[in-house]
Protein backbone atom coordinates (compact mmCIF):
# COMPACT_ATOMS: atom_id res chain seq x y z
CA UNK A 1 0.00 0.00 0.00
CA UNK A 2 1.59 3.00 -1.24
CA UNK A 3 1.00 6.58 0.26
CA UNK A 4 -1.36 8.21 -2.02
CA UNK A 5 -3.47 5.20 -1.39
CA UNK A 6 -3.10 5.22 2.42
CA UNK A 7 -4.50 9.08 2.23
CA UNK A 8 -7.25 8.24 0.65
CA UNK A 9 -7.71 5.97 2.60
CA UNK A 10 -8.23 8.45 5.44
CA UNK A 11 -10.13 11.04 3.44
CA UNK A 12 -12.67 8.85 1.72
CA UNK A 13 -12.62 5.11 3.32
CA UNK A 14 -15.13 4.01 0.70
CA UNK A 15 -13.44 5.14 -2.19
CA UNK A 16 -10.18 3.34 -1.29
CA UNK A 17 -11.80 0.09 -1.31
CA UNK A 18 -13.70 0.14 -5.18
CA UNK A 19 -11.54 -2.16 -6.42
CA UNK A 20 -12.10 -5.04 -3.62
CA UNK A 21 -16.04 -5.92 -4.34
CA UNK A 22 -19.48 -4.58 -3.86
CA UNK A 23 -19.62 -5.99 -0.36
CA UNK A 24 -15.94 -4.53 0.89
CA UNK A 25 -17.49 -1.33 -0.08
CA UNK A 26 -20.97 -1.39 1.56
CA UNK A 27 -19.31 -2.78 4.75
CA UNK A 28 -16.53 0.35 4.63
CA UNK A 29 -19.37 2.70 3.68
CA UNK A 30 -21.89 1.42 6.62
CA UNK A 31 -18.93 1.63 9.02
CA UNK A 32 -17.83 5.18 7.89
CA UNK A 33 -21.59 6.23 8.28
CA UNK A 34 -21.07 4.81 11.54
CA UNK A 35 -18.50 6.56 12.49
CA UNK A 36 -15.63 8.16 10.40
CA UNK A 37 -12.75 6.65 12.72
CA UNK A 38 -14.48 2.91 12.15
CA UNK A 39 -14.58 2.96 8.33
CA UNK A 40 -11.03 4.53 8.44
CA UNK A 41 -9.63 1.55 10.15
CA UNK A 42 -11.60 -1.01 7.94
CA UNK A 43 -10.07 0.44 5.02
CA UNK A 44 -6.83 0.55 6.28
CA UNK A 45 -7.08 -3.21 7.05
CA UNK A 46 -8.78 -4.36 3.78
CA UNK A 47 -6.36 -2.12 1.69
CA UNK A 48 -3.42 -3.50 3.09
CA UNK A 49 -4.29 -7.59 2.81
Amino acid sequence: MGLLRALVCIILPPLAVLDKGCGTVLLVTLLTFCGYIPGIIAALIVCNK
